[in-house]
């Protein structure tokens, strides 16, 4: 009997402590939750970096980007060529690029740029081509008026206009046509050379005899 009472004891002292802790534990979590709201709040923000939300829901991110305005000219290039030059200190190399630059609407401009770099190159014909810009009448067919011809070196170009029949020539001459904003013209080479810049140049001469200068 006595033992009974000793493990019973024992037993009960057991289940004091255990509802002790039980309510320690409790206690402390209650605390822990009191003072949530406030660490949460002085902490705000820390969590992302003190980078605000955007309006997809994500933490930081870069701002939305401004809308590009959209440029006066479209421009590409017809020939991109490396020149070497022979000097006493060694051979240089630059490049030599080949650009034309319309609107679309009436104007076209042809440019030429030498540089070392090839995007130096590019703005010094671009600013060759708006310097040389010839603008056009352009009327509802978006053709010119009469049929011209014109020689640059050995480079010959025959333009005329056609009935509807949309753009059809080649080579240089049609991203002159192009961005000058003809579209029912033809464009055909009778000089038999390969060098762009040359066509480009005839067709150029051609076309200044059909435009007012910008």
């Amino acid at each position: 009997m006595q033992e009974e009472e000793t493990k019973q004891e024992v037993t009960t002292g057991q289940t004091i402590s255990n509802n002790d802790a039980v309510t320690a534990t409790t206690e402390a979590v209650s605390a822990d939750s009191a003072a949530a709201p406030e660490r949460n709040s002085r902490y705000a923000g820390r969590s992302t970096g003190g980078r605000p939300f955007n309006k997809n829901g994500r933490n930081g991110g870069r701002p939305p980007r401004a809308p590009r305005e959209k440029p006066e000219f479209d421009s590409k290039a017809i020939d991109v060529r490396r020149v070497t030059r022979v000097t006493s200190g060694g051979r240089r190399f630059s490049l030599h690029v080949t650009m034309i630059a319309g609107d679309r609407n009436g104007r076209v401009g042809l440019g030429v740029g030498k540089a070392l770099d090839t995007q130096v190159a590019m703005e010094k014909a671009m600013k060759s081509a708006r310097k040389n810009m010839i603008k056009f009448e352009l009327d509802d067919k978006k053709t010119i008026k009469h049929e011209v011809s014109a020689k640059y070196d050995t480079a010959e170009v025959w333009i005329s206009p056609n009935k509807e029949k949309g753009l059809i020539a080649g080579s240089s001459a049609r991203v002159i046509l192009s961005l000058a904003g003809l579209q029912n013209v033809t464009a055909k080479f009778h000089g038999g050379t390969k060098n762009k810049l040359n066509n480009a140049r005839a067709t150029m001469k051609a076309l200044a005899a059909v435009s007012t200068r910008a």
